[in-house]
């Protein structure tokens, strides 16, 4: 399956007080989107994503497991060392699906609180995997999409993303093991087809070895 990303702006940060009067901070706003073309080319049916959204919110958010990242990510396993926010919501609201977090007292959550203080302009990156079928001129999420995150938290989320659009969501990832793992055979293949008779052994090697590395 694909790694998939889509970009939200105009979040609400939100600053509570807790039972110990302590500032609390908080991101609001729209997470996912249904029924509609984003600015990717993609679009999710309303009943694919609702479907996946309950799911996430029964196993994570409800949990205190929904956990998102500072930054662009490049795979689809969340790194706890990097954990910014917990979301603490997540509600449909028409074709929207409207978020909560909570930023979190970690290193990453810190940052996110000094660019709130100093008036940053933050986004949101859902991040998933799933296939896509091109229908009508548009990518139409299918029915395999697992959500892995609703919200990663992302500086400048209008300008795009050319690494991470262009090379990380044009990787195959397979679930083995408990965890998403590059798709590392589709790739050593096409290498080895490639190569020309003289290389043959040297490619071979080098994937030996490649696969080695992920053990």
């Amino acid at each position: 399956m694909k790694l998939i990303k889509e970009v939200y702006e105009n979040l609400e940060y939100i600053a509570e007080a807790n039972a110990d009067g302590e500032k609390e901070f908080f991101i609001e706003g729209i997470f996912m989107q249904a029924n509609q073309k984003n600015r990717n080319g993609r679009m999710y049916p309303t009943d694919i994503l609702e479907k996946e959204v309950e799911r996430y919110n029964k196993e994570y958010v409800e949990k205190n497991r929904a956990f998102g990242e500072l930054g662009h990510p490049q795979g689809p396993t969340i790194n706890l060392e990097r954990v910014s926010h917990m979301i603490k919501s997540l509600t449909k609201e028409g074709d929207n699906f409207m978020g909560k977090a909570k930023i979190m007292d970690s290193p990453y959550g810190n940052i996110v609180k000094n660019l709130i203080k100093e008036g940053a302009s933050l986004g949101v990156s859902s991040r998933g995997m799933g296939s896509l079928k091109s229908k009508n001129g548009v990518n139409e999420v299918q029915g395999d999409f697992y959500l892995a995150t609703a919200a990663d938290i992302v500086a400048d989320p209008s300008a795009p993303d050319a690494f991470v659009e262009g090379i990380m969501e044009g990787v195959e990832w397979v679930y083995e093991g408990g965890k998403w793992v590059e798709h590392f055979v589709e790739q050593a293949q096409q290498e080895v087809h490639a190569a020309s008779k003289a290389d043959l052994e040297q490619v071979k090697l080098q994937v030996f070895e490649n696969f080695l590395k992920r053990l």
